[in-house]
């Protein structure tokens, strides 16, 4: 078999578990290496010490895996569904991204094995030491648009990466051309000027990190995280690319799941038990119960949900100082 036709038969069988899109890049030195670097310098990663960890590993994939020659990159679509209002990010509304994803790539790199007796393989879902949008630009699965997410021209910005790093050298595929002109749709819809400038996001600003990754208090005058709890899409839903999409072809990312319908007062009801029963297989696992119902706090101060109140003046005198604070920050704008 050719490197053209085990190319070939690679992209189809992605396709067939579920992909949305995959092409393949030569493996090497990642494009915006050195701007990540300048990124992490800066602070922009605010309190996620992880993405200053093995940074030489991830700016070049040859320093991480030496035997690489090729990189299968894979986009898998959460386009949902069902569109309804959710106070969690579109992502984390299904089955937790890395088990499902990860499976169909075992799936898939076991076949190529089969195919390719030798060949070495490693897997990659969001927490190897990749720069995963530079490879799947450079495989020619979309660009980096303005949003700093990767755009695909007709499947939009709600796409999950994923790779596999062979050992086998495959004819690239080519990059795309930046779409998004000077479209400012997404810098503006960002409450907080996460933002900064077209394809440069500074994490403390963003809603994002501050409902997932950040622990401890949030100044709800000072930040806007509007009614959302887990995540955020602002900057997506803004993007004219992710208009009238196309659903995603796997079930346990597009379909709706518990998470779809949840809202803010049944979040600030929750136990530990509930917040453990609601979040077990989700990503939204990442955010503890503390910040849930901080975030909750704050989604219902921001909006004003007046129903809220009994469960904020319980809040208020929550163990967390956290969910103290915003439950008190909160009434405070009830009474308002």
């Amino acid at each position: 078999m050719t490197g053209e036709q085990f190319k070939a038969y690679a992209v189809q069988r992605a396709l067939q578990l579920g992909f949305a899109a995959a092409g393949v890049a030569r493996a090497g030195a990642a494009p915006h290496g050195d701007a990540f670097r300048r990124w992490l310098a800066a602070g922009r990663h605010a309190s996620m010490a992880y993405m200053a960890e093995h940074v030489d590993q991830r700016c070049d994939v040859l320093v991480a895996w030496p035997w690489a020659r090729s990189v299968l990159c894979l986009a898998a679509s959460y386009a949902p569904r069902a569109e309804r209002p959710a106070s969690i990010a579109r992502y984390a509304r299904g089955r937790d991204y890395h088990r499902v994803l990860k499976a169909r790539c075992r799936t898939l790199a076991d076949e190529l094995v089969e195919r390719e007796p030798g060949l070495r393989t490693r897997i990659c879902v969001d927490t190897a030491p990749l720069l995963e949008r530079d490879w799947a630009a450079r495989a020619g699965l979309g660009w980096i648009g303005r949003n700093a997410c990767l755009i695909h021209p007709t499947r939009g910005s709600y796409l999950l990466l994923a790779e596999i790093v062979l050992s086998a050298e495959l004819p690239p595929d080519a990059p795309m051309e930046d779409r998004c002109g000077d479209c400012r749709a997404c810098l503006d819809a960002c409450p907080n000027g996460a933002l900064v400038a077209p394809r440069e996001l500074d994490a403390r600003r963003c809603n994002s990190w501050a409902t997932i990754e950040h622990r401890g208090g949030l100044d709800g005058d000072a930040f806007d995280t509007g009614g959302s709890v887990f995540g955020c899409d602002l900057c997506q839903q803004a993007c004219p690319h992710n208009r009238d999409l196309p659903p995603g072809e796997i079930d346990d990312l597009a379909a709706p799941g518990p998470l779809a319908a949840v809202d803010v007062g049944t979040i600030l009801a929750w136990s530990p038990a509930d917040w453990d029963a609601a979040t077990r297989g989700s990503a939204a696992r990442r955010a503890d119960h503390a910040s849930f119902l901080r975030n909750a706090a704050l989604a219902a101060g921001r909006t004003r949900l007046a129903a809220a109140r009994d469960r904020l003046e319980a809040l208020a005198g929550h163990d967390d100082p956290a969910v103290r604070a915003a439950a008190r920050w909160a009434l405070e704008r009830l009474d308002g």
